[in-house]
């Protein structure tokens, strides 16, 4: 960082130097003033689900602070995404990705991950990835070194070995194993329970740990998603995630999906979710979104769309709280292609967002009052 300057001034340093923008005050060599030059592009801005802007492992810049400085020093766009989104994959501290998510019901932490390149109509994802702790970078591997979108279980981790990661053989935390055996114990005392049971039993004890604030609600389902834009209008977008907690082996929530988890249209703009998977891969909700943006809706207006949509397919009572609407969280993350950012959800949440005003939380816009559960 350069010396003497606070981070929001760096911030708006290194946006100035992106965008092609004198600040103001600024001296030519002379010592005149330079005239203030006039954007002519959209604005750089990166924007992810809340944890894009909670965690640093043990640095000074989360996620979305650190992509945003990346982008408007004239990094790839998607290769700042990738090394922000590392940081919370990296950082056992969050319990819903990379190390340390919240394993499945074997107790194996299975990780998913996609990311997508708008100026080279490219993308990558992976899928039940075992003892790699940055699943986004394999994603993108995936994405620069092969001609396939997707690659799954142990043969992506075999991808992943021959591209040089490092393979461990846990990738539990003491906490996020501990949580595990909490869990097991709830809805197994007894070894075995017939199918019904065992799914309803499985699903009750997750919530009961959710209600007595084992669990973080946002971890419960996890991931974290960010897309970013540079001055120049290029587009990417990464989504990365442990999944659903204590999830049956081998599922595959919507992250590594295209359309579902997350979806870039470099001429029209990018969206991705966090939350419940099965009700955003029924519903393809990042692809609509980002198709409701092409009708020309604005990202906030785009994005509750694609949740009323959700709420329309949602009819099993299981899935239902005691006001007749979905018990499950869900979010959405929406830039467009001229900079302009939202965050909605099903219910009142948070979400991240880095532009010349530097890293901050915002609330995004609820479709609904009160809590999932109520």
């Amino acid at each position: 960082m350069t010396p003497n300057l606070d981070r929001r001034e760096f911030l708006q340093v290194s946006a100035a130097a992106g965008l092609g923008v004198a600040l103001p005050g600024a001296a030519e060599p002379g010592g005149s003033r330079a005239p203030q030059i006039l954007r002519s592009g959209p604005r750089p801005v990166v924007v992810a689900s809340a944890n894009g802007h909670r965690f640093t492992n043990g640095g000074t810049l989360t996620c979305v602070a650190l992509a945003f400085d990346r982008i408007t020093r004239g990094a790839d766009v998607l290769d700042a995404l990738v090394e922000g989104v590392s940081i919370v994959e990296l950082d056992p501290a969050d319990h819903s990705v990379g190390f340390g998510g919240l394993p499945n019901a074997d107790g194996i932490v299975q990780l998913d991950a996609s990311c997508m390149h708008g100026p080279r109509r490219r993308a990558g994802g992976v899928a039940c990835l075992e003892g790699v702790r940055t699943p986004s970078q394999v994603a993108q591997s995936v994405l620069a070194h092969t001609d396939h979108h997707l690659l799954v279980g142990k043969d992506a981790q075999t991808f992943a070995r021959q591209m040089g990661f490092t393979i461990e053989a846990d990738l539990n935390t003491e906490h996020s194993r501990r949580l595990w055996l909490d869990w097991k114990r709830r809805v197994d005392p007894q070894h075995w329970l017939d199918p019904e049971k065992r799914i309803a039993a499985g699903r009750e004890a997750g919530l009961q740990m959710v209600r007595e604030g084992l669990i973080d609600p946002d971890h419960y389902y996890g991931t974290i998603t960010c897309n970013g834009l540079n001055a120049r209008g290029e587009l990417c977008g990464v989504t990365t995630t442990s999944g659903l907690a204590w999830k049956i082996p081998g599922r595959v929530g919507d992250s590594p999906i295209l359309g579902a988890g997350l979806y870039v249209d470099h001429a029209v703009g990018a969206a991705g979710s966090t939350g419940r998977g099965e009700a955003n891969l029924y519903c393809l909700s990042a692809f609509f979104a980002v198709e409701c943006l092409r009708r020309g809706m604005s990202p906030k207006d785009a994005g509750l769309e694609a949740l009323r949509r959700v709420q329309a397919a949602t009819l099993e009572k299981r899935l239902l709280n005691a006001r007749g609407l979905p018990n499950f969280g869900l979010s959405l993350y929406i830039l467009n292609a001229s900079g302009e950012v939202a965050g909605v959800s099903l219910y009142a949440s948070r979400y991240a967002v880095c532009d010349e005003n530097g890293p901050r939380l915002e609330p995004t816009e609820a479709l609904f009052p009160g809590r999932a559960l109520d």
